[in-house]
């Protein structure tokens, strides 16, 4: 069972982004207490400055993940130069179905992501993560991804 990545068809990126702006806009009422306009404004505003030309934008690398011919999961990187982090690769969003959770496919993907990215010969490789994911912090210190900079908030009553 060796997971692989593959090129991301266009009905499989319509669906999976559509369904990360509407997860992205959520955090961003959650988290950074947004209203939800102005989040899924937010949401809208980011995708089409990162990703301007879809799945045909040339910086992004845009991935289904396979185990057996079955697709379990998906990631997307930028290469560096892209919009908003040109100093390195970065990390845009993994994510691995609910049904295929719990099973090792999030750190295949991200070392099959980071093999890609070597090819192309970035050599710095960066992500975000909301505070709260503590799922996702524990498997990204685990893959050696260290803290840059910290943003904190308190809500004031």
């Amino acid at each position: 069972m060796s997971l692989v990545l593959v090129p991301m068809s266009g009905p499989d990126y319509d669906r999976r982004v559509a369904a990360l702006r509407r997860r992205y806009a959520a955090n961003l009422q959650q988290q950074r207490g947004m209203s939800g306009a102005d989040a899924e404004t937010e949401a809208r505003h980011q995708l089409e400055l990162v990703l301007p030309a879809g799945l045909g934008t040339a910086w992004a690398i845009l991935r289904s993940a396979q185990v057996d011919g079955e697709t379990v999961g998906w990631v997307w990187a930028t290469l560096p130069g892209a919009p908003g982090r040109p100093e390195m690769a970065w990390l845009h969003n993994i994510d691995v179905d609910p049904e295929h959770q719990s099973r090792g496919h999030g750190r295949a993907m991200i070392l099959a992501v980071e093999e890609e990215l070597r090819r192309h010969g970035a050599t710095r490789f960066g992500l975000n993560v909301f505070g709260g994911n503590s799922r996702a912090i524990a498997l990204y210190e685990s893959l050696g991804f260290t803290v840059m900079t910290q943003q904190m908030s308190k809500t004031l009553t």
